[in-house]
């Protein structure tokens, strides 16, 4: 029987992608451009660690067949994994360290972007890896950071907690509350800062300040 030029292996990391060897690189990237695409739904969009065994690949074809992966699947790739298998133990003993710190009480992370009617509650402070478009909105019991464009609505300090805060790459909320003090976004047109911006409590006032070192001494940002 024939083998497969391209075989998807799961692993504890992630995926294993093995490759035919004797394939020109051009014929090998349709391949995995086909496997992928058929895999699609199979697969899922879950996040994933990608190793490649079979052939040598220099960094130039690595990237490319990365990119080939996430153009014909739903998968995230979070990082490439050499197939030593002292840096693959290091690996996971790393992915294994990180896990358990996003599971502790510190804080969470969620990627994707929150569209109109979405509602996400969370028990500890959240680092939102994508948008908060219109309509959508975020309630924590501490921190929201949003690494993205915040547009919608957004309670931080849910549990009273007044020390806490709001970040975004691109502040424009329609509403954002910190505790019991609530702030709303005017009608009028207004121009937005292109600087990450921090919102906070003070004096029993929510102040928007450009994010920078000096705000951050200034103001009480433990979690």
């Amino acid at each position: 029987m024939k083998k497969a030029p391209v075989v998807i292996k799961g692993n504890k990391s992630g995926i294993r992608i093995v490759l035919d060897q004797e394939l020109s690189f051009e014929d090998l990237l349709e391949e995995v451009k086909n496997k992928f695409r058929e895999s699609s739904d199979f697969l899922g969009d879950a996040q994933v660690a990608v190793s490649f065994d079979g052939r040598k690949l220099d960094e130039e074809e690595e990237a490319v067949l990365l990119q080939c992966i996430k153009d014909n699947s739903k998968l995230q790739v979070v990082c490439l994994v050499d197939e030593d298998k002292e840096r693959e133990e290091l690996f996971n003993r790393s992915l294994n360290e990180q896990l358990m710190a996003l599971n502790s009480n510190t804080g969470q992370f969620f990627k994707g972007n929150l569209r109109s009617g979405q509602v996400m509650e969370f028990e500890t402070s959240i680092v939102i890896l994508g948008d908060i478009n219109v309509g959508a909105q975020v309630v924590s019991t501490g921190n929201v950071i949003v690494l993205g464009n915040l547009l919608g609505t957004v309670y931080a300090g849910a549990a009273g907690k007044e020390n806490a805060f709001i970040v975004a790459l691109k502040m424009d909320p329609m509403q954002i509350r910190i505790s019991d003090v609530i702030a709303r976004s005017s009608d009028e047109k207004h121009e937005v800062p292109a600087e990450p911006q921090i919102a906070y409590l003070r004096d029993g006032a929510i102040y928007i300040d450009t994010l920078s070192r000096k705000t951050l001494i200034d103001i009480d940002v433990s979690y």
